[in-house]
């Protein structure tokens, strides 16, 4: 090769190559991305935020989708945050934000509600030794894709970064981060 080190820098030939994509904000990342990859899930959707309620905003027609993802056999499982937690009071108090961290739980859990039981969907609430990990960093799978912010010091969750994953290989950051919220939602507590 002629250039050598100009095509390493450019093709990705490691672990990098599970990250698709970087934004330096969760809101920077579109719509369409959000809505494609919930659509498209066929056998697990897990969402492992720690209150979840912008999916209700951000992707249309969000609990219909759920309701059609649940009856094609894919696995709906969604993680929260307990709304009358300490660590919920904790972060409260960090962000500073009119629109709270219970309430944006509570927000989740009316639209889990007007949804009604349906079979294939589960909501569990992250245990209180579990409660720091999981309000730190949020995971979003869908099949062999995922979206992960990790949360930043006193941010709101769309102010944190995002990666976009795509799983390439067992124990790479795809597996990792995922394993992280099995781990969470294995101790959890239905919702």
């Amino acid at each position: 090769m002629i250039w050598p080190n100009t095509v390493q820098d450019r093709v990705k030939l490691g672990g990098d190559r599970e990250i698709l994509r970087t934004y330096p904000y969760r809101s920077a990342c579109p719509s369409t991305v959000w809505a494609d990859l919930v659509v498209g899930a066929e056998r697990e959707l897990f969402l492992a935020g720690y209150t979840n309620y912008f999916f209700w905003t951000q992707v249309p027609h969000f609990s219909a989708t759920l309701r059609r993802r649940a009856e094609a056999g894919c696995r709906v499982r969604i993680l929260l945050g307990d709304p009358d937690g300490e660590m919920t009071r904790q972060r409260e108090v960090i962000e500073d934000v009119a629109l709270s961290v219970s309430t944006r739980i509570r927000m989740t859990l009316g639209e889990l509600a007007r949804l009604g039981p349906v079979n294939g969907v589960e909501a569990r609430y992250s245990d209180s030794e579990d409660a720091a990990n999981h309000i730190g960093l949020s995971v979003f799978r869908f099949d062999e894709q995922a979206l992960v912010t990790p949360h930043l010091a006193r941010l709101v969750g769309h102010d944190s970064p995002l990666l976009h994953l795509k799983r390439h290989f067992d124990a790479g950051m795809f597996d990792r981060f995922t394993e992280h919220a099995e781990e969470i939602w294995e101790r959890g507590a239905p919702a």
